[in-house]
């Protein structure tokens, strides 16, 4: 019987070769899905401020076609990274920091507001109360 010389050191190589390549691959996947879990987390930011200022602007509308003396409260939560939130005639602009991108977005209103709401985290329980030419927007 003859043996070959070196066979069980060709094996580890090709062993460490394998190893490398699967190593390889699922670290390419686990950098792609940190990648994208980022963008998904600051889209879901983006959803969460749009709802806050288009839940706000409906139940502001509301108050507003329902006469002066109607007042409405609502509880609505508002994500982190927002940078600053302006309560203007025509709507609410909100400027939102993620990442490395700055969104800054004029949500329309028909009716006219004026008032002011901190840019701070969390759920926030705000006054909406129908004045004669505008709805009065505050924090309580």
């Amino acid at each position: 019987m003859l043996k070959k010389r070196g066979s069980k050191g060709q094996v580890g190589v090709e062993y460490m070769i394998v190893i490398g390549f699967v190593t390889l691959a699922i670290m390419s996947v686990l950098a792609l899905a940190y990648f994208y879990s980022d963008e998904i987390k600051g889209n879901i930011k983006l959803n969460q401020v749009e709802s806050f200022a288009s839940q706000l602007i409906g139940k502001a509308e509301s108050v507003f076609f329902a006469g002066e003396p109607s007042k409405n409260t609502v509880e609505l939560y508002l994500p982190e990274n927002v940078e600053s939130l302006e309560i203007r005639n025509d709507g609410i602009l909100i400027t939102t920091n993620i990442g490395l991108e700055k969104s800054v977005r004029l949500f329309k209103s028909k009716v006219p507001l004026s008032g002011t709401i901190t840019p701070t985290l969390g759920l926030k329980k705000i006054s909406l109360e129908a004045r004669e030419g505008d709805v009065l927007v505050t924090v309580i």
